[in-house]
């Protein structure tokens, strides 16, 4: 299992340059990382470099070790890649009990007792947490990766993972779609991160991947499977929460999601932009518009 806050995966373990330290260390200090790279490599510098990132608690299929270095399977994102073995530790004897809960604070932390030191710093949004036992002043325990447990987070970074059925009624449709426009707004200004899926650096999937993981829906973590899900909308028949594919930045199949109508009445969209280098709110004018390549909408929970 993933046993830091967000872990990077590379394409292999020499695509990571001293530059890089930051993200590869227990813990992983991606905000610091990020925090260091200039618009041109979050967007461009580390294309066939990183393939994406996974969150504390992501199971992962180690498939063989070398130098320090694992490479894994993640299942959830299919996909694979190189991390540091450090930022690995095996699933805790009994970690399956327990209730299934996602971080609903854009960032927080996991404690080694109620307000206590730190041990995982920077849990991001969408981090799924399995509480394993009852509140205590505000604070309650949940799993984690190793021996160390439990670890404790605040309860209010916390919300209960949605356990309804999929459907597509449009009482659900809209609150849903309601739903992953604020989540889409809570993470504007966030900046753009090649590979990345955490508050603290996000592409343009990863913006819809963690968007409706935090309401429960896993969709797929990449563009050309992405634009496959759910189902083909028209762009009249839009709602809140849908996807537009946009030509933006040099692809021509961007994923962003469908707001409300802004002031000036052009349907506005929230995407994460490698040419803005950060998430943004934007109306689409109407050269952008006739360049449209899908719509789709996706299941909600009911």
């Amino acid at each position: 299992m993933i046993a830091v806050a967000v872990a990077t995966l590379w394409a292999q373990p020499s695509a990571a340059g001293p530059e890089d330290r930051l993200a590869l260390g227990v813990p992983s200090a991606i905000r610091e990382w990020v925090a260091r790279l200039t618009n041109d490599i979050r967007a461009n510098g580390l294309k066939g470099r990183v393939r994406t990132q996974c969150l504390l608690g992501t199971r992962v299929d180690v498939e063989r070790i070398a130098d320090g270095w694992a490479e894994v399977t993640c299942p959830s994102q299919e996909t694979s890649g190189w991390v540091p073995l450090d930022q690995l530790a095996h699933p805790a004897d009994g970690s399956a009990g327990g209730t299934e809960y996602l971080v609903s604070a854009t960032a927080t932390a996991v404690r080694d007792e109620p307000g206590g030191d730190v041990s995982i710093p920077g849990v991001t949004l969408g981090t799924r947490l399995r509480v394993v036992g009852e509140a205590y002043r505000g604070w309650v325990p949940v799993a984690l990766p190793g021996p160390r447990q439990p670890g404790w987070v605040p309860q209010r970074d916390l919300t209960a993972e949605p356990a309804a059925e999929l459907s597509a009624p449009s009482t659900a449709l809209v609150a849903a779609g309601l739903d992953a426009v604020k989540l889409a707004q809570q993470l504007l200004e966030i900046p753009y991160l090649h590979g990345g899926v955490s508050a603290y650096g996000i592409d343009a999937p990863g913006l819809v991947w963690i968007v409706y993981r935090q309401l429960g829906i896993d969709v797929p973590r990449f563009g050309p499977a992405l634009i496959e899900a759910g189902e083909a909308v028209a762009f009249e028949d839009l709602h809140p929460g849908d996807l537009v594919f946009l030509d933006h930045g040099g692809d021509p199949k961007t994923p962003a999601i469908m707001a409300e109508r802004s002031q000036s009445d052009l349907p506005e969209v929230i995407f994460s932009s490698p040419v803005y280098g950060k998430v943004v709110a934007e109306p689409l004018k109407d050269a952008e518009l006739a360049r449209i390549a899908a719509c789709r909408r996706l299941p909600v929970r009911a």
